[in-house]
C-alpha cells in the first residue's frame, strides 16, 4: 500500500473509530473530548477562518464540513496549523442556539487533509431544518443550518435551490452569493468552476487587503490548489451562502486547468503536457477539491481519480443526478463521430438505467456544459458551434434524449453552467429533425462574477435567438438561477445583477418561466 492510502485509511479510520465515542463522551458527560482537545496544541488563532458548509442530504443524514486555518494564506497551504492532529466536536441542534443539540461528535483533523473534516451526520428526521457548529478548545465556529431531504414515498409541497457555477475571483464581487445567502433556499446546486486555476491581474482581496505574490499565478502543486481555495473561501459572502443551506456539487474544468478532459491537458490548444505529470496535476486539484467542499466519504479521490456523479433523491417530488462530463470525456472526430463520448459508456448506461429506475416527479440533471443546441450563426447557410459542448457530442447527446423519451420521461429539466450567460432552451430528441419532439427544458444559468458585469443582452445573443428556434430567453448579466418546484410546477427565476466591478449590487428577477408537470418545454411565468 503507498504511503498517501495508508494515510487515508488511518484518516478514515479515525473518523469511523473515534467520531462514536466521541458522541458518547459529550452526550454522557464523561469529559473524554475535553481531555484530548485540551491535551493538543494550542492554536495561535481562531481556525474556523474559512467557516462551514453542509452538503449532500439524504433523507435522515447530512455531511458537514470545516477546515481549520488560523492564517489561510500561509505559504505551505496548510493554513497556518502547527504539524499535528486536532479534535474538533461538532454539535447538530434543532434550534439555532443549541438548546435541543441531537447529534453530537468528534471528528480529527490532520495534515493529510489540510486539516479539514467531513463528518457524515445519520439518524436525523427527513425533511427539517437542523443547525450546526463546530468547536476546538474554547473556540467556535459560525453556526450553519442545513436541512435534510424529506423520507422516500413522500411528496413536499414544495422546495427551492439556486444554481450556481464560474465564480472566478478576479472577475469581480461575489454579490451573487451575499444575495443568494437572503433567499430562503433549501439548496444550492453547484455546477462547477468553483475555483479557476490561475490567478492574474489583481494584488487584493476582496475586501481590500493585499494578496501575497506567491498566491498569484497558476495552480500545478497541491499547495498551490489549497491556497486558490483560501482565497477564494475566505469571502465572507461565499461563506455565507454555505452556511445557509446545503450544497450539492460537481466539477467543470478549471477545477483542474482549463479545457481537461480525461487525461489531456488543454487538448485542442496546448497537447504539450505529459499524461503522466498531468494525472498528478489531477490529483492534487481533486485533493485539493475533497479537501474544501462538504463531499462525503465516497467522493473521496484515489489520486487522479474521483467519482462525482451520483443520485440524490429529494422524496418522490425530484431526483437530482449530477454528472460528470470531464473525467470519461472522449477526444472526437467530428461532431457526428458514434465513437466520441462525454459521459463514457458507463455512466451513460447509468444515467438511463436511473431514469427507468426513478419514481420522482422531476428528473433535474445537474451538468456542465451546454446540452442543447446552440448554433452561433444565424446564417441559414452557415453553423457555428461550441466545441466545448454537447454540440460536438451529438450522436450520445441523442442517445440520451431519445433514451428519457423512449423511457417516458415527462419532466426532464436539464441545469447548465460553464457559459457565463442566462439561456432557456427546448430539449429535443434530434435537433437534425424539425419534427422531433420535445423532451424536456434546459436553464442555462449565468456566472456568480466571471466575464465581468456583463450586460442584459449583446449583439451576439440576438444571433442566438435568431439561429435557435428552440432558444427562448438569452441574457448576459452577473447573477444566479433560483428554482422552485412542486408537484405540478418548476419556475426558474434568473436573477441578475447590475454590476460586480464594485460591491452591494441590488438583486432583481429579470425573466421567470414555468414547466408544468407532463408537458415538455417552458413557457414565461
Amino acid at each position: 500500500m503507498s504511503e498517501r492510502a495508508h494515510s487515508r485509511r488511518l484518516d478514515r479510520r479515525r473518523f469511523l473509530g473515534y467520531s462514536g465515542a466521541g458522541a458518547a463522551a459529550v452526550m454522557l458527560g464523561t469529559g473524554w473530548w475535553d481531555t484530548i482537545a485540551y491535551s493538543a496544541p494550542r492554536l495561535p488563532g481562531n481556525p474556523f477562518t474559512l467557516g462551514v458548509a453542509s452538503g449532500d442530504p439524504g433523507p435522515g443524514s447530512v455531511v458537514l464540513w470545516t477546515r481549520l486555518a488560523v492564517d489561510p494564506f500561509a505559504q505551505d497551504g496548510l493554513g497556518g496549523m502547527p504539524n499535528a492532529t486536532y479534535p474538533v466536536q461538532y454539535q447538530v441542534a434543532t434550534d439555532e442556539r443549541f438548546a435541543n443539540v441531537v447529534k453530537a461528535g468528534t471528528v480529527f483533523a490532520s495534515p493529510e487533509l489540510g486539516y479539514s473534516v467531513h463528518p457524515e451526520v445519520h439518524g436525523l428526521q427527513p425533511g427539517r431544518h437542523y443547525w450546526y457548529r463546530f468547536r476546538f478548545r474554547n473556540l467556535l465556529s459560525p453556526v450553519g443550518r442545513t436541512r435534510t431531504a424529506p423520507a422516500p414515498g413522500t411528496m413536499p409541497d414544495s422546495f427551492s435551490f439556486a444554481v450556481a457555477s464560474c465564480q472566478s475571483y478576479h472577475g469581480g464581487h461575489y454579490t451573487a452569493f451575499q444575495r443568494m445567502a437572503e433567499e430562503d433556499l433549501d439548496l444550492v446546486l453547484h455546477l462547477g468552476d468553483y475555483i479557476y486555476e490561475e490567478s492574474y491581474g489583481f494584488s487584493t482581496d476582496h475586501d481590500g487587503n493585499p494578496i501575497p505574490d506567491y498566491m498569484l499565478g497558476e495552480c500545478f502543486d497541491l499547495t498551490a490548489y489549497r491556497l486558490q481555495y483560501s482565497l477564494y473561501k475566505s469571502d465572507r459572502h461565499l461563506q455565507a451562502a454555505h452556511a445557509a443551506c446545503a450544497w450539492i456539487t460537481t466539477f467543470d474544468d478549471h477545477e483542474v486547468e482549463d479545457g481537461w478532459m480525461a487525461d489531456a491537458s488543454k487538448p485542442d490548444t496546448e497537447p504539450d503536457q505529459d499524461p503522466a505529470v498531468f494525472r498528478q496535476r489531477k490529483a492534487a486539484a481533486f485533493q485539493a477539491m475533497y479537501e474544501n467542499l462538504p463531499l462525503r466519504h465516497n467522493q473521496m479521490p484515489a489520486g487522479p481519480d474521483i467519482r462525482v456523479h451520483r443520485r440524490i433523491p429529494y422524496g418522490d417530488l425530484a431526483d437530482f443526478t449530477m454528472l460528470d462530463t470531464r473525467q470519461y470525456r472522449s477526444e472526437r472526430d467530428g461532431r457526428l463521430d458514434p465513437d466520441s463520448t462525454m459521459l463514457g459508456g458507463k455512466q451513460r448506461e447509468w444515467l438511463l438505467d436511473g431514469f427507468a429506475a426513478s419514481r420522482a416527479r422531476w428528473q433535474l440533471i445537474g451538468n456542465q456544459v451546454p446540452m442543447a443546441q446552440l448554433d452561433r450563426d444565424p446564417d441559414e447557410q452557415a453553423e457555428s458551434w461550441f466545441a466545448d459542448s454537447w454540440d460536438a457530442y451529438v450522436v450520445e447527446r441523442d442517445l440520451v434524449l431519445t433514451g428519457a423519451y423512449q423511457r417516458a420521461v415527462e419532466n426532464l429539466v436539464v441545469v447548465t453552467g460553464d457559459r457565463h450567460s442566462n439561456y432557456l432552451m427546448d430539449l429535443k430528441a434530434d435537433y437534425a429533425d424539425p419534427d422531433s419532439p420535445v423532451v424536456g427544458t434546459e436553464i442555462v444559468g449565468t456566472s456568480i462574477s466571471s466575464n465581468r458585469d456583463g450586460a442584459d443582452m449583446l449583439p451576439v445573443g440576438e444571433g442566438y435567438l435568431l439561429a435557435n428556434p428552440h432558444m427562448k430567453f438569452c441574457n448576459f448579466q452577473r447573477g444566479y438561477c433560483r428554482v422552485t418546484v412542486t408537484p405540478d410546477e418548476l419556475v426558474n427565476d434568473f436573477r441578475v445583477l447590475p454590476y460586480i466591478s464594485r460591491p452591494d449590487a441590488p438583486i432583481s428577477t429579470r425573466a421567470s418561466f414555468v414547466v408544468e408537470n407532463g408537458r415538455p418545454g417552458a413557457d414565461h411565468a
